[in-house]
Protein backbone atom coordinates (compact mmCIF):
# COMPACT_ATOMS: atom_id res chain seq x y z
CA UNK A 1 0.00 0.00 0.00
CA UNK A 2 1.11 3.25 -1.11
CA UNK A 3 1.77 6.20 1.11
CA UNK A 4 -0.81 8.31 -0.04
CA UNK A 5 -3.59 5.56 -0.12
CA UNK A 6 -2.59 5.01 3.55
CA UNK A 7 -3.31 8.15 4.62
CA UNK A 8 -6.02 8.75 2.85
CA UNK A 9 -7.72 5.20 4.22
CA UNK A 10 -7.12 6.58 7.76
CA UNK A 11 -9.19 9.61 7.79
CA UNK A 12 -11.83 7.70 5.85
CA UNK A 13 -11.90 5.86 9.19
CA UNK A 14 -11.66 8.00 11.49
CA UNK A 15 -14.45 9.86 9.91
CA UNK A 16 -16.69 7.04 10.10
CA UNK A 17 -15.55 6.96 14.02
CA UNK A 18 -13.42 3.71 13.46
CA UNK A 19 -10.16 2.84 14.13
CA UNK A 20 -7.58 0.75 12.28
CA UNK A 21 -7.79 -1.81 15.38
CA UNK A 22 -11.97 -2.66 14.82
CA UNK A 23 -11.77 -3.09 10.68
CA UNK A 24 -13.59 -6.65 10.25
CA UNK A 25 -11.66 -8.46 7.65
CA UNK A 26 -14.45 -10.37 5.33
CA UNK A 27 -15.67 -13.54 6.59
CA UNK A 28 -14.53 -16.67 4.41
CA UNK A 29 -16.35 -18.44 1.98
CA UNK A 30 -17.75 -21.77 3.90
CA UNK A 31 -16.64 -24.94 1.73
CA UNK A 32 -19.40 -26.73 0.08
CA UNK A 33 -19.37 -30.31 -0.07
CA UNK A 34 -22.02 -32.20 -1.96
CA UNK A 35 -22.96 -35.38 -0.38
CA UNK A 36 -25.38 -38.13 -0.64
CA UNK A 37 -26.54 -37.93 2.85
CA UNK A 38 -25.83 -35.95 6.25
CA UNK A 39 -26.43 -37.17 9.11
CA UNK A 40 -26.61 -34.64 11.98
CA UNK A 41 -27.45 -34.00 15.64
CA UNK A 42 -26.28 -37.08 16.92
CA UNK A 43 -23.32 -38.67 18.94
CA UNK A 44 -21.28 -39.81 16.80
CA UNK A 45 -18.75 -42.13 18.26
CA UNK A 46 -15.30 -42.67 15.38
CA UNK A 47 -13.70 -44.84 17.49
CA UNK A 48 -10.36 -43.45 17.02
CA UNK A 49 -8.45 -43.04 20.48
CA UNK A 50 -8.30 -40.14 21.93
CA UNK A 51 -10.59 -38.45 19.36
CA UNK A 52 -13.82 -36.81 20.78
CA UNK A 53 -17.54 -37.24 19.36
CA UNK A 54 -18.29 -35.58 16.33
CA UNK A 55 -22.21 -34.33 15.30
CA UNK A 56 -22.40 -34.50 11.74
CA UNK A 57 -21.16 -36.99 9.38
CA UNK A 58 -21.64 -37.27 5.33
CA UNK A 59 -21.52 -40.36 3.16
CA UNK A 60 -21.11 -40.01 -1.04
CA UNK A 61 -21.94 -43.23 -2.80
CA UNK A 62 -20.21 -46.22 -0.48
CA UNK A 63 -17.66 -43.72 1.38
CA UNK A 64 -17.31 -41.38 4.45
CA UNK A 65 -16.83 -38.06 3.15
CA UNK A 66 -16.98 -36.41 6.38
CA UNK A 67 -16.90 -36.63 9.94
CA UNK A 68 -16.99 -33.44 12.59
CA UNK A 69 -19.13 -30.19 13.79
CA UNK A 70 -20.18 -28.95 10.62
CA UNK A 71 -18.19 -25.72 11.13
CA UNK A 72 -16.56 -24.27 7.94
CA UNK A 73 -18.45 -26.48 5.79
CA UNK A 74 -21.77 -25.94 3.47
CA UNK A 75 -23.31 -28.94 2.82
CA UNK A 76 -25.95 -29.80 -0.34
CA UNK A 77 -27.43 -33.32 0.43
CA UNK A 78 -29.09 -35.11 -1.32
CA UNK A 79 -31.20 -36.37 1.63
CA UNK A 80 -30.59 -35.20 5.46
CA UNK A 81 -31.27 -37.70 8.36
CA UNK A 82 -31.80 -36.28 12.02
CA UNK A 83 -30.25 -38.85 14.45
CA UNK A 84 -32.03 -36.84 17.29
CA UNK A 85 -29.67 -37.75 19.85
CA UNK A 86 -29.13 -40.91 18.98
CA UNK A 87 -25.63 -42.65 18.93
CA UNK A 88 -24.01 -43.65 15.55
CA UNK A 89 -20.84 -46.01 15.62
CA UNK A 90 -18.81 -48.28 13.03
CA UNK A 91 -21.44 -50.97 11.77
CA UNK A 92 -20.65 -54.36 14.27
CA UNK A 93 -17.66 -57.32 12.86
CA UNK A 94 -18.87 -60.34 14.69
CA UNK A 95 -15.34 -62.16 14.82
CA UNK A 96 -16.86 -65.95 14.94
CA UNK A 97 -20.35 -67.36 13.88
CA UNK A 98 -21.68 -70.44 12.18
CA UNK A 99 -23.35 -68.51 9.53
CA UNK A 100 -25.92 -71.00 7.65
CA UNK A 101 -26.27 -73.25 10.63
CA UNK A 102 -27.14 -70.27 12.67
CA UNK A 103 -30.36 -69.15 9.69
CA UNK A 104 -30.86 -72.64 9.52
CA UNK A 105 -31.67 -73.31 12.95
CA UNK A 106 -34.15 -70.15 13.24
CA UNK A 107 -36.12 -72.32 11.80
CA UNK A 108 -35.67 -75.52 13.40
CA UNK A 109 -36.68 -76.70 17.04
CA UNK A 110 -35.23 -74.57 19.94
CA UNK A 111 -33.98 -76.43 22.90
CA UNK A 112 -32.09 -73.18 23.97
CA UNK A 113 -34.11 -72.53 27.13
CA UNK A 114 -35.78 -75.79 27.90
CA UNK A 115 -34.96 -76.61 31.68
CA UNK A 116 -36.68 -79.81 32.42
CA UNK A 117 -36.51 -83.40 30.76
CA UNK A 118 -40.12 -83.19 30.24
CA UNK A 119 -39.76 -79.86 28.27
CA UNK A 120 -36.64 -81.07 25.83
CA UNK A 121 -38.74 -84.40 25.06
CA UNK A 122 -42.13 -82.37 24.61
CA UNK A 123 -40.38 -80.14 21.33
CA UNK A 124 -38.69 -82.16 20.05
CA UNK A 125 -41.78 -84.76 20.06
CA UNK A 126 -43.55 -81.89 18.94
CA UNK A 127 -41.36 -80.54 15.92
CA UNK A 128 -40.52 -84.20 14.14
CA UNK A 129 -44.50 -84.32 13.72
CA UNK A 130 -43.92 -81.62 11.48
CA UNK A 131 -41.69 -82.75 9.26
CA UNK A 132 -42.40 -84.67 5.71
CA UNK A 133 -40.71 -88.15 6.04
CA UNK A 134 -37.02 -88.58 5.51
CA UNK A 135 -36.32 -84.85 6.96
CA UNK A 136 -34.17 -85.00 10.02
CA UNK A 137 -34.45 -83.09 13.27
CA UNK A 138 -31.30 -80.69 13.77
CA UNK A 139 -30.01 -77.90 15.55
CA UNK A 140 -31.48 -77.17 19.14
CA UNK A 141 -28.83 -75.83 20.89
CA UNK A 142 -29.84 -78.07 24.23
CA UNK A 143 -28.14 -77.20 27.52
CA UNK A 144 -28.11 -79.95 30.31
CA UNK A 145 -26.95 -77.75 32.93
CA UNK A 146 -30.50 -76.17 33.20
CA UNK A 147 -31.84 -79.76 34.58
CA UNK A 148 -29.43 -80.31 36.74
CA UNK A 149 -25.98 -81.69 34.16
CA UNK A 150 -27.34 -84.86 33.35
CA UNK A 151 -27.00 -86.17 29.79
CA UNK A 152 -30.29 -86.84 27.46
CA UNK A 153 -30.38 -90.23 25.87
CA UNK A 154 -31.58 -91.61 23.17
CA UNK A 155 -34.53 -93.25 25.03
CA UNK A 156 -35.81 -90.39 26.35
CA UNK A 157 -36.89 -89.24 22.87
CA UNK A 158 -36.88 -92.68 20.84
CA UNK A 159 -41.25 -92.98 21.49
CA UNK A 160 -41.71 -89.60 20.65
CA UNK A 161 -39.66 -89.48 17.01
CA UNK A 162 -40.23 -93.05 15.66
CA UNK A 163 -38.78 -93.94 12.32
CA UNK A 164 -37.57 -89.68 12.06
CA UNK A 165 -34.05 -89.27 12.43
CA UNK A 166 -32.83 -86.79 15.30
CA UNK A 167 -29.48 -84.83 16.03
CA UNK A 168 -29.37 -82.31 18.04
CA UNK A 169 -26.97 -80.55 19.74
CA UNK A 170 -25.62 -79.05 22.61
CA UNK A 171 -25.01 -75.07 22.18
CA UNK A 172 -21.40 -75.64 22.12
CA UNK A 173 -21.41 -77.70 18.72
CA UNK A 174 -19.04 -80.64 21.00
CA UNK A 175 -21.66 -82.35 21.51
CA UNK A 176 -24.97 -83.96 20.05
CA UNK A 177 -27.94 -86.44 20.98
CA UNK A 178 -28.81 -88.54 18.23
CA UNK A 179 -31.86 -91.10 18.62
CA UNK A 180 -31.65 -94.58 17.98
CA UNK A 181 -32.77 -93.84 14.17
CA UNK A 182 -30.00 -91.77 13.10
CA UNK A 183 -27.45 -94.33 15.43
CA UNK A 184 -28.67 -96.55 13.08
CA UNK A 185 -28.23 -94.65 9.76
CA UNK A 186 -24.67 -93.66 10.53
CA UNK A 187 -23.76 -97.06 11.30
CA UNK A 188 -23.21 -96.56 15.36
CA UNK A 189 -24.05 -100.01 17.43
CA UNK A 190 -22.51 -101.48 20.65
CA UNK A 191 -19.46 -102.63 18.76
CA UNK A 192 -18.62 -99.38 17.62
CA UNK A 193 -15.35 -97.66 18.55
CA UNK A 194 -14.95 -94.01 19.23
CA UNK A 195 -12.09 -92.16 17.40
CA UNK A 196 -9.51 -91.08 19.10
CA UNK A 197 -10.62 -87.50 18.88
CA UNK A 198 -14.26 -88.59 20.25
CA UNK A 199 -16.44 -89.91 22.28
CA UNK A 200 -19.23 -92.72 22.06
CA UNK A 201 -20.74 -92.43 25.52
CA UNK A 202 -22.51 -95.43 26.64
CA UNK A 203 -25.50 -96.75 28.99
CA UNK A 204 -25.50 -98.94 31.91
CA UNK A 205 -25.84 -101.79 28.71
CA UNK A 206 -22.70 -100.68 27.47
CA UNK A 207 -24.58 -99.47 24.20
CA UNK A 208 -24.67 -96.08 22.96
CA UNK A 209 -26.77 -94.05 25.09
CA UNK A 210 -27.01 -91.45 21.84
CA UNK A 211 -24.50 -88.87 22.85
CA UNK A 212 -21.49 -88.27 20.49
CA UNK A 213 -18.48 -85.58 21.67
CA UNK A 214 -16.11 -84.20 18.99
CA UNK A 215 -15.06 -86.57 16.38
CA UNK A 216 -17.78 -89.25 17.34
CA UNK A 217 -20.20 -87.03 15.47
CA UNK A 218 -19.02 -87.36 11.99
CA UNK A 219 -20.72 -90.51 11.77
CA UNK A 220 -23.71 -89.22 11.83
CA UNK A 221 -22.92 -85.76 9.96
CA UNK A 222 -21.87 -87.31 6.99
CA UNK A 223 -25.24 -89.44 6.70
CA UNK A 224 -27.82 -86.50 7.16
CA UNK A 225 -28.49 -85.00 3.73
CA UNK A 226 -26.40 -82.08 2.50
CA UNK A 227 -28.99 -78.97 1.87
CA UNK A 228 -30.12 -77.83 -1.49
CA UNK A 229 -29.18 -74.61 -3.17
CA UNK A 230 -32.45 -73.32 -2.25
CA UNK A 231 -32.16 -74.66 1.56
CA UNK A 232 -28.96 -73.00 1.71
CA UNK A 233 -30.29 -69.66 -0.29
CA UNK A 234 -33.00 -69.87 2.41
CA UNK A 235 -30.68 -70.74 5.38
CA UNK A 236 -28.79 -67.63 4.27
CA UNK A 237 -31.50 -64.67 4.31
CA UNK A 238 -32.57 -65.48 7.26
CA UNK A 239 -29.21 -65.29 9.10
CA UNK A 240 -28.57 -62.28 6.99
CA UNK A 241 -31.52 -60.95 8.02
CA UNK A 242 -31.29 -61.55 11.90
CA UNK A 243 -27.90 -59.97 11.51
CA UNK A 244 -28.69 -56.71 9.90
CA UNK A 245 -31.01 -56.44 12.29
CA UNK A 246 -28.74 -56.55 15.34
CA UNK A 247 -26.53 -53.83 13.83
CA UNK A 248 -23.91 -56.48 12.02
CA UNK A 249 -22.70 -55.12 8.97
CA UNK A 250 -20.02 -57.84 8.56
CA UNK A 251 -18.90 -61.83 9.78
CA UNK A 252 -15.95 -63.71 9.94
CA UNK A 253 -18.15 -67.30 8.97
CA UNK A 254 -16.65 -70.47 10.36
CA UNK A 255 -17.01 -74.01 8.99
CA UNK A 256 -18.95 -76.07 11.44
CA UNK A 257 -16.87 -79.13 12.12
CA UNK A 258 -13.26 -79.87 10.96
CA UNK A 259 -14.36 -81.37 7.27
CA UNK A 260 -16.89 -78.88 6.26
CA UNK A 261 -16.08 -77.75 3.16
CA UNK A 262 -19.05 -77.00 1.44
CA UNK A 263 -19.28 -73.03 3.34
CA UNK A 264 -17.37 -71.26 0.44
CA UNK A 265 -18.57 -72.93 -3.03
CA UNK A 266 -22.28 -72.37 -1.62
CA UNK A 267 -21.76 -68.92 -0.44
CA UNK A 268 -20.28 -68.38 -3.99
CA UNK A 269 -23.66 -69.33 -5.42
CA UNK A 270 -25.13 -67.15 -3.56
CA UNK A 271 -22.82 -64.28 -4.26
CA UNK A 272 -23.77 -64.97 -7.59
CA UNK A 273 -27.37 -64.86 -6.83
CA UNK A 274 -26.96 -61.27 -5.94
CA UNK A 275 -28.32 -62.06 -2.37
CA UNK A 276 -25.59 -60.40 -0.53
CA UNK A 277 -26.29 -57.15 1.75
CA UNK A 278 -23.74 -57.84 4.46
CA UNK A 279 -19.98 -58.96 4.14
CA UNK A 280 -18.80 -62.05 4.71
CA UNK A 281 -15.21 -63.26 5.28
CA UNK A 282 -15.49 -66.88 4.72
CA UNK A 283 -12.91 -69.60 6.45
CA UNK A 284 -12.08 -72.61 4.98
CA UNK A 285 -11.10 -76.16 6.87
CA UNK A 286 -7.04 -75.81 7.76
CA UNK A 287 -7.14 -79.78 6.61
CA UNK A 288 -8.34 -78.67 3.14
CA UNK A 289 -5.50 -75.29 3.21
CA UNK A 290 -3.89 -76.85 -0.22
CA UNK A 291 -6.92 -76.61 -2.09
CA UNK A 292 -7.48 -73.00 -0.70
CA UNK A 293 -4.37 -71.96 -1.69
CA UNK A 294 -4.93 -72.78 -5.01
CA UNK A 295 -8.09 -71.15 -5.23
CA UNK A 296 -6.41 -68.10 -4.34
CA UNK A 297 -4.04 -68.38 -6.90
CA UNK A 298 -6.45 -68.84 -9.55
CA UNK A 299 -9.23 -66.77 -8.44
CA UNK A 300 -7.84 -63.96 -5.89
CA UNK A 301 -9.60 -63.68 -2.24
CA UNK A 302 -12.72 -61.51 -3.13
CA UNK A 303 -15.40 -60.95 -5.20
CA UNK A 304 -18.01 -58.53 -3.91
CA UNK A 305 -18.91 -58.73 -0.15
CA UNK A 306 -17.70 -62.05 -0.10
CA UNK A 307 -13.59 -62.49 0.87
CA UNK A 308 -11.80 -65.69 2.35
CA UNK A 309 -8.38 -66.88 2.43
CA UNK A 310 -8.41 -67.90 5.46
CA UNK A 311 -8.60 -71.06 7.35
CA UNK A 312 -9.85 -72.47 10.40
CA UNK A 313 -8.25 -75.14 12.56
CA UNK A 314 -9.30 -77.07 15.54
CA UNK A 315 -6.72 -77.93 18.96
CA UNK A 316 -9.23 -79.32 20.94
CA UNK A 317 -13.04 -79.33 22.03
CA UNK A 318 -15.02 -77.34 24.67
CA UNK A 319 -15.53 -77.50 28.27
CA UNK A 320 -19.59 -77.70 28.37
CA UNK A 321 -18.84 -81.16 26.76
CA UNK A 322 -15.65 -81.74 28.81
CA UNK A 323 -13.31 -81.91 25.74
CA UNK A 324 -11.39 -79.14 26.32
CA UNK A 325 -7.53 -80.11 26.91
CA UNK A 326 -6.43 -79.30 30.22
CA UNK A 327 -2.62 -80.11 32.04
CA UNK A 328 -5.37 -81.21 35.10
CA UNK A 329 -8.31 -83.35 35.08
CA UNK A 330 -11.88 -81.79 35.41
CA UNK A 331 -13.25 -81.89 38.94
CA UNK A 332 -16.30 -83.88 38.17
CA UNK A 333 -14.43 -86.09 36.10
CA UNK A 334 -11.45 -86.76 37.49
CA UNK A 335 -10.48 -89.54 34.54
CA UNK A 336 -10.53 -86.65 32.12
CA UNK A 337 -8.38 -84.13 30.87
CA UNK A 338 -10.15 -83.52 27.91
CA UNK A 339 -8.14 -84.07 24.58
CA UNK A 340 -6.78 -82.82 20.97
CA UNK A 341 -8.87 -82.73 18.18
CA UNK A 342 -6.13 -83.06 15.68
CA UNK A 343 -2.92 -84.94 16.31
CA UNK A 344 -0.30 -82.33 17.03
CA UNK A 345 2.10 -83.00 14.58
CA UNK A 346 -0.49 -83.26 12.33
CA UNK A 347 -1.58 -79.67 13.24
CA UNK A 348 1.86 -78.42 13.16
CA UNK A 349 2.52 -79.37 9.64
CA UNK A 350 -0.91 -77.92 8.38
CA UNK A 351 -0.52 -74.67 10.00
CA UNK A 352 3.23 -74.59 8.67
CA UNK A 353 1.73 -75.06 5.40
CA UNK A 354 -0.93 -73.12 5.22
CA UNK A 355 0.91 -70.07 6.62
CA UNK A 356 3.56 -70.38 4.19
CA UNK A 357 0.60 -70.07 1.11
CA UNK A 358 0.07 -66.81 2.66
CA UNK A 359 -3.42 -68.33 4.21
CA UNK A 360 -4.66 -66.58 7.51
CA UNK A 361 -5.11 -68.80 10.86
CA UNK A 362 -7.40 -68.63 12.30
CA UNK A 363 -7.38 -71.74 14.74
CA UNK A 364 -9.81 -72.70 17.77
CA UNK A 365 -8.29 -73.47 21.22
CA UNK A 366 -10.01 -73.40 24.78
CA UNK A 367 -8.27 -75.37 27.32
CA UNK A 368 -4.96 -74.18 28.95
CA UNK A 369 -2.75 -77.17 27.30
CA UNK A 370 -4.56 -76.57 24.24
CA UNK A 371 -3.85 -72.85 24.19
CA UNK A 372 -0.11 -73.28 25.57
CA UNK A 373 0.23 -75.98 22.19
CA UNK A 374 -0.99 -72.69 20.09
CA UNK A 375 0.78 -70.09 20.92
CA UNK A 376 4.07 -72.48 20.63
CA UNK A 377 2.89 -73.89 17.39
CA UNK A 378 2.45 -69.96 16.18
CA UNK A 379 5.95 -68.73 17.66
CA UNK A 380 7.75 -71.37 15.94
CA UNK A 381 5.67 -70.81 12.61
CA UNK A 382 6.02 -66.65 12.65
CA UNK A 383 9.41 -66.50 14.43
CA UNK A 384 10.27 -62.91 15.34
CA UNK A 385 7.39 -61.50 12.93
CA UNK A 386 4.20 -62.64 14.34
CA UNK A 387 2.48 -59.06 14.43
CA UNK A 388 2.49 -59.44 10.38
CA UNK A 389 0.45 -62.38 10.62
CA UNK A 390 -1.83 -61.77 12.73
CA UNK A 391 -2.55 -65.11 14.56
CA UNK A 392 -5.98 -65.42 15.66
CA UNK A 393 -6.69 -68.21 18.60
CA UNK A 394 -10.52 -68.23 18.52
CA UNK A 395 -12.23 -68.55 21.52
CA UNK A 396 -9.37 -68.18 23.65
CA UNK A 397 -11.12 -69.24 27.07
CA UNK A 398 -8.91 -70.72 29.68
CA UNK A 399 -5.43 -69.15 29.24
CA UNK A 400 -2.84 -69.62 32.18
CA UNK A 401 -1.48 -65.78 32.88
CA UNK A 402 1.35 -66.83 31.24
CA UNK A 403 -0.12 -67.55 28.06
CA UNK A 404 -2.04 -63.76 28.36
CA UNK A 405 1.31 -62.25 28.74
CA UNK A 406 2.68 -64.71 25.86
CA UNK A 407 0.29 -63.93 23.12
CA UNK A 408 0.13 -60.42 23.64
CA UNK A 409 4.15 -60.40 23.45
CA UNK A 410 3.60 -61.95 20.15
CA UNK A 411 0.97 -60.16 18.82
CA UNK A 412 -1.48 -62.89 18.81
CA UNK A 413 -5.11 -61.56 18.75
CA UNK A 414 -7.54 -63.38 21.11
CA UNK A 415 -10.54 -63.99 18.93
CA UNK A 416 -13.38 -64.17 22.25
CA UNK A 417 -16.92 -64.22 22.46
CA UNK A 418 -18.34 -62.26 25.55
CA UNK A 419 -21.94 -63.83 25.84
CA UNK A 420 -19.83 -67.11 26.81
CA UNK A 421 -18.84 -65.86 30.07
CA UNK A 422 -21.81 -65.35 31.53
CA UNK A 423 -23.12 -68.31 30.08
CA UNK A 424 -20.45 -70.46 30.63
CA UNK A 425 -20.29 -68.95 34.78
CA UNK A 426 -23.17 -70.78 35.79
CA UNK A 427 -21.27 -74.01 36.37
CA UNK A 428 -17.63 -73.58 35.05
CA UNK A 429 -16.36 -74.18 38.63
CA UNK A 430 -17.25 -77.27 39.38
CA UNK A 431 -15.36 -78.73 36.07
CA UNK A 432 -12.13 -76.20 36.71
CA UNK A 433 -12.51 -75.39 40.27
CA UNK A 434 -12.10 -71.76 41.35
CA UNK A 435 -8.25 -71.41 40.47
CA UNK A 436 -8.53 -72.22 36.66
CA UNK A 437 -11.51 -70.07 36.55
CA UNK A 438 -9.62 -66.61 37.16
CA UNK A 439 -8.24 -66.34 34.05
CA UNK A 440 -11.41 -67.48 32.45
CA UNK A 441 -12.33 -65.10 29.69
CA UNK A 442 -9.70 -62.98 30.71
CA UNK A 443 -10.79 -59.84 28.67
CA UNK A 444 -9.15 -56.97 31.54
CA UNK A 445 -6.18 -58.70 31.79
CA UNK A 446 -5.46 -59.19 27.71
CA UNK A 447 -6.00 -55.46 27.62
CA UNK A 448 -3.52 -55.08 30.63
CA UNK A 449 -0.77 -56.98 29.49
CA UNK A 450 -1.59 -55.30 26.03
CA UNK A 451 -2.87 -57.77 24.20
CA UNK A 452 -5.64 -57.57 21.08
CA UNK A 453 -9.27 -58.40 22.03
CA UNK A 454 -11.47 -59.31 19.35
CA UNK A 455 -15.34 -60.23 19.89
CA UNK A 456 -17.89 -61.77 18.43
CA UNK A 457 -20.96 -64.42 19.24
CA UNK A 458 -20.01 -67.89 18.23
CA UNK A 459 -23.65 -67.95 17.08
CA UNK A 460 -25.73 -69.78 16.96
CA UNK A 461 -23.69 -71.39 19.97
CA UNK A 462 -24.97 -68.05 21.79
CA UNK A 463 -27.14 -64.87 20.59
CA UNK A 464 -25.92 -62.97 17.97
CA UNK A 465 -26.46 -59.64 18.91
CA UNK A 466 -23.42 -57.36 19.69
CA UNK A 467 -25.00 -55.53 21.91
CA UNK A 468 -25.43 -58.63 24.64
CA UNK A 469 -21.63 -59.04 24.12
CA UNK A 470 -21.27 -55.81 25.48
CA UNK A 471 -23.18 -56.41 28.38
CA UNK A 472 -21.36 -59.66 28.98
CA UNK A 473 -17.63 -58.07 29.27
CA UNK A 474 -19.13 -55.43 31.02
CA UNK A 475 -21.23 -56.44 33.31
CA UNK A 476 -20.27 -60.22 33.62
CA UNK A 477 -23.32 -60.94 35.01
CA UNK A 478 -24.60 -64.69 34.94
CA UNK A 479 -27.68 -65.47 32.99
CA UNK A 480 -28.69 -67.26 35.65
CA UNK A 481 -28.64 -64.42 38.12
CA UNK A 482 -26.75 -65.75 40.63
CA UNK A 483 -23.51 -63.31 39.77
CA UNK A 484 -25.27 -59.85 40.01
CA UNK A 485 -21.52 -58.37 40.39
CA UNK A 486 -20.18 -60.15 37.53
CA UNK A 487 -18.32 -64.02 37.49
CA UNK A 488 -14.62 -63.17 37.49
CA UNK A 489 -15.82 -59.22 37.95
CA UNK A 490 -11.71 -58.39 37.86
CA UNK A 491 -12.03 -58.96 34.43
CA UNK A 492 -14.67 -56.68 33.54
CA UNK A 493 -14.45 -54.29 31.11
CA UNK A 494 -15.45 -50.89 29.56
CA UNK A 495 -18.13 -50.40 26.93
CA UNK A 496 -15.39 -48.53 25.19
CA UNK A 497 -13.25 -51.31 25.67
CA UNK A 498 -15.87 -53.69 24.04
CA UNK A 499 -17.26 -51.11 21.12
CA UNK A 500 -13.35 -51.43 20.02
CA UNK A 501 -13.40 -54.76 20.28
CA UNK A 502 -16.49 -55.39 17.68
CA UNK A 503 -15.28 -52.52 15.21
CA UNK A 504 -11.76 -51.34 15.26
CA UNK A 505 -10.03 -54.73 16.19
CA UNK A 506 -12.15 -56.86 14.45
CA UNK A 507 -11.12 -55.04 11.39
CA UNK A 508 -7.67 -55.17 11.94
CA UNK A 509 -8.49 -59.27 12.70
CA UNK A 510 -10.19 -59.18 9.42
CA UNK A 511 -6.96 -57.28 7.50
CA UNK A 512 -9.38 -54.49 6.90
CA UNK A 513 -8.16 -51.53 9.33
CA UNK A 514 -7.48 -49.31 6.62
CA UNK A 515 -10.95 -49.55 4.95
CA UNK A 516 -13.66 -49.93 8.17
CA UNK A 517 -13.89 -50.48 11.92
CA UNK A 518 -13.71 -46.24 12.47
CA UNK A 519 -15.37 -43.36 11.27
CA UNK A 520 -13.14 -41.28 9.39
CA UNK A 521 -13.24 -39.83 5.87
CA UNK A 522 -12.70 -42.48 2.79
CA UNK A 523 -13.66 -45.58 5.13
CA UNK A 524 -16.99 -47.47 4.39
CA UNK A 525 -20.53 -45.83 5.52
CA UNK A 526 -20.93 -49.20 7.48
CA UNK A 527 -22.90 -47.71 10.20
CA UNK A 528 -25.28 -48.61 12.76
CA UNK A 529 -27.71 -46.15 14.87
CA UNK A 530 -28.53 -47.18 18.02
CA UNK A 531 -31.46 -45.79 20.61
CA UNK A 532 -28.95 -45.18 23.50
CA UNK A 533 -25.67 -44.62 24.09
CA UNK A 534 -24.18 -47.91 25.65
CA UNK A 535 -21.28 -46.06 27.24
CA UNK A 536 -23.84 -43.61 29.38
CA UNK A 537 -26.78 -45.89 30.17
CA UNK A 538 -26.45 -48.13 33.30
CA UNK A 539 -24.50 -51.32 32.51
CA UNK A 540 -27.65 -53.42 33.33
CA UNK A 541 -29.78 -51.35 30.35
CA UNK A 542 -26.93 -52.42 27.41
CA UNK A 543 -28.90 -55.70 26.38
CA UNK A 544 -31.82 -53.25 26.00
CA UNK A 545 -30.72 -50.71 23.44
CA UNK A 546 -32.11 -51.30 20.23
CA UNK A 547 -30.87 -51.05 16.54
CA UNK A 548 -32.08 -48.43 14.59
CA UNK A 549 -30.75 -48.45 11.41
CA UNK A 550 -27.67 -50.25 10.07
CA UNK A 551 -26.08 -48.77 6.81
CA UNK A 552 -23.98 -50.91 4.37
CA UNK A 553 -22.14 -49.02 1.68
CA UNK A 554 -24.19 -46.00 2.06
CA UNK A 555 -27.50 -47.70 2.51
CA UNK A 556 -29.92 -48.25 4.51
CA UNK A 557 -30.53 -52.59 5.06
CA UNK A 558 -32.14 -52.52 7.88
CA UNK A 559 -34.20 -49.99 9.62
CA UNK A 560 -36.78 -50.31 12.55
CA UNK A 561 -40.15 -48.87 12.26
Amino acid sequence: MNRIFSVALLLVLFACGQSPETVQSPKPREAVLPVDTLYHNGTIWTGLSGSSDAEMLATTADKIVYVGDGSGVQFEAKQTVDLQGRFMSAGFIDNHVHFIDGGAGLASVDLRDADTREEFVRRIGDYSKTLPAGRWVLYGNWDHELWGGELPTRHWIDQVTGDTPVFVMRLDWHMGLANSAALKLAGINKDSKAPADGEIVRDAEDEPSGILKDGAMNAVLEVIPERTDDEFMAAFNAAQAHALSLGVVQVHAMPANPKDRTLLPALQKVQAAGAFKLRVYAMSPIEYWEELAAKVESEGTSTGKLRWGGVKGFVDGALGSSTAWFYEPYLDQPENSGFPLTEPETLDAQIAGADTAGLKLNIHAIGDRAIDELIADFRNTGGHATLAHRFRIEHFQHPTEQAIVQAARSAIIAAMQPYHAIDDGRWAEKRIGAARSQTTYAFRSILDAGGLLSFGSDWPVAPLSPLDGIYAAVTRSTIDGANPNGWQPQQKISVTDALRAYTSVNAYAGFEENQTGTLEVGKRADLVVLSDDPRKVAPEAIRDIEVLKTVIDGDVVFERD
